[in-house]
C-alpha cells in the first residue's frame, strides 16, 4: 500500500493486527452542541415529531444527560417528552408542562439535520484517513481502522489518543475508541468506557477481556439472540466460549459457530474499505479566525496540493473541484465547479479552488477545505484540461442558513460528499 508510515526499528508478529473501532459519542447531539455551544452539559434530544401538531416521531439520539431521564434512541418522541419535557415549551406555557418542574428536569429538542451532521462527519473521516492506511466507514458516526502498518502494540494506546485528540481539537466532538486484534473485539471495546473512552485489548488478553461480559454485549447479539442464549444457560461470553459448539449450531445454524468464535475472540475478517472513495478532500483550521486574504489563499494552495497528491497516488481523475469555508461561529459554506472532463492537474485545482473562494476573502474564516469529486479510476494516461474547452461554473450562490446550519444549494451540493 502506498504511503505507509511504519515506525522504524520495530519487530513484531505480523499476524497480530491492530484494529481501531472509532465511535462518535451521541454524534447528532454533539453536532448540535457545535452549532449551539450553550447546549454543552444540557440534556439534548435529536428527533422528529415534537413540534405542536405532530403526532408521530422518534428519538434519533439522546445525549448522556438526556439518557439519565430514561430517554433512548428509537424511543417514541411522545414518551421522551413525558420523561423529559421540552424546555422551550415549558418556558412558553408552563401550565401545559407541569409548572412544578424546574429547569434541571427539562431538556432541549432539536430536529434531525443530516446535511449538517454529514458535514461534521466528513471532518472526522478526513482525520481517520490521515491516521490509517485502511479505513472501513460503517456509518456516519463509526469506522474501523487497520493501523498495523502505522504503529506497534506498545504504541497503539498513544496513536489512539492522538486520533481522539485530533478529532476533539480540530472538529469539536468526542469519540470512543476500542483497540484490539480483531474487528469484533475492537467494536466491543469501544463501547466499554463511553463517553470519550479508550480501551485497549492486546493479543493474549482477548479471552480474559470478553469472558465476564454479558452475552448482550457480544458483537452481533441482539435481544432475541441474548434471550435464546440464556435459555441455553449461557449468561456470559465466557459461558459461550466454554460451551460445545454443536448445540449452538443446532440452535442458530452457522451463526451459532460464529457466536462461538466471537466469544473466544476469533475473528479473522480483514478491515476492508467499502468500495472506492467518492471524493478526496483536505481541511485545516486556523488557531483563530483569520480575516486577511493572504493567509487564506496560502492555506488553500497547500490544501489543494495535498488533495491533488492524494488523488494521484490513488490513480484518480476528478471532474469536480470544491471549496469549503467555515465562518464563525459555525456557518458552513461550500462552492464547487464541474469540469467538462476528468483531469489530474494540480495547478488547475489550485486555481479553481482559489477562484471559488474569492467571495469569502474578506470574511473571518476559522476553517478551509478543498475537495475533488466525481472521480474516475482509470489506467489511462493522466489528463490535463489542455484538451478540454472552458469549464462549466456550477458554483453555488446561497450561504448556509445561520438558524439551522444547513447548506442546501440550488444544485444540491451536498456536504456529505465533502469527505
Amino acid at each position: 500500500m502506498v504511503g505507509k508510515a511504519q515506525l522504524p526499528g520495530i519487530e513484531r508478529d505480523r499476524t497480530d493486527r491492530i484494529v481501531f473501532h472509532v465511535d462518535a459519542d451521541c454524534f447528532y447531539a454533539a453536532c448540535e452542541r457545535l452549532r449551539e455551544p450553550a447546549l454543552s452539559g444540557e440534556p439534548v434530544v435529536v428527533g422528529m415529531g415534537y413540534e405542536p401538531g405532530d403526532t408521530i416521531g422518534a428519538v434519533a439520539t439522546a445525549s448522556y444527560e438526556a439518557r439519565a431521564f430514561g430517554v433512548e434512541s428509537a424511543q417514541a418522541i411522545s414518551t421522551a417528552l413525558e420523561l423529559l419535557p421540552r424546555r422551550a415549551a415549558l418556558e412558553a406555557d408552563a401550565d401545559d408542562f407541569a409548572p412544578e418542574l424546574d429547569r434541571e428536569e427539562t431538556g432541549y429538542y432539536r430536529p434531525v439535520d443530516m446535511d449538517y451532521y454529514e458535514s461534521v462527519a466528513s471532518d472526522v473521516r478526513e482525520i481517520l484517513h490521515e491516521c490509517a492506511d485502511v479505513v472501513r466507514e460503517v456509518s456516519i458516526d463509526e469506522a474501523y481502522l487497520d493501523v498495523t502498518d502505522r504503529t506497534a502494540w506498545e504504541f497503539a494506546d498513544g496513536l489512539a489518543r492522538h486520533v481522539k485528540d485530533r478529532i476533539r481539537r480540530e472538529v469539536g466532538v468526542t469519540v470512543s475508541i476500542g483497540v484490539a486484534p480483531s474487528m469484533s473485539t475492537a467494536k466491543i471495546a469501544s463501547d466499554f468506557d463511553k463517553p470519550d473512552g479508550l480501551t485497549v485489548v492486546k493479543p493474549g488478553e482477548v479471552r480474559e477481556f470478553l469472558a465476564p461480559l454479558e452475552v448482550d454485549l457480544l458483537h452481533g447479539v441482539g435481544p432475541v439472540t441474548a434471550r435464546e442464549l440464556r435459555e441455553l444457560g449461557l449468561e456470559t461470553a465466557g459461558d459461550v466460549a466454554a460451551a460445545e459448539p454443536e448445540p449452538l449450531v443446532e440452535r442458530f445454524g452457522e451463526r451459532g459457530r460464529e457466536l462461538y468464535a466471537r466469544a473466544r475472540g476469533e475473528d479473522d475478517r480483514p478491515v476492508e474499505p467499502r468500495g472506492k472513495p467518492k471524493s478526496f478532500s483536505r481541511e485545516s483550521a486556523f488557531a483563530d479566525p483569520v480575516s486577511e486574504p493572504d493567509p487564506k489563499y496560502d492555506l488553500l494552495e497547500t490544501l489543494a496540493a495535498a488533495v491533488s497528491d492524494r488523488a494521484r497516488r490513488r490513480g484518480a481523475l476528478y471532474r469536480t473541484v470544491g471549496v469549503k469555508a467555515v465562518i464563525p461561529p459555525y456557518e458552513i459554506n461550500t462552492r464547487e465547479r464541474s469540469l467538462p472532463g476528468p483531469v489530474d492537474d494540480p495547478d488547475l485545482l489550485t486555481e479553481i479552488a482559489q477562484d471559488l473562494f474569492t467571495e469569502f476573502e474578506a470574511d473571518p474564516v476559522r476553517k478551509l477545505g478543498v475537495r475533488v469529486a466525481n472521480l474516475e479510476f482509470a489506467a489511462e494516461d493522466q489528463a490535463s484540461l489542455d484538451s478540454w474547452g472552458d469549464s462549466t461554473d456550477e458554483s453555488t450562490d446561497e450561504r448556509s442558513k445561520r438558524d439551522d446550519g444547513s447548506d442546501r444549494s440550488v444544485e444540491q451540493s451536498s456536504l456529505s460528499d465533502f469527505q
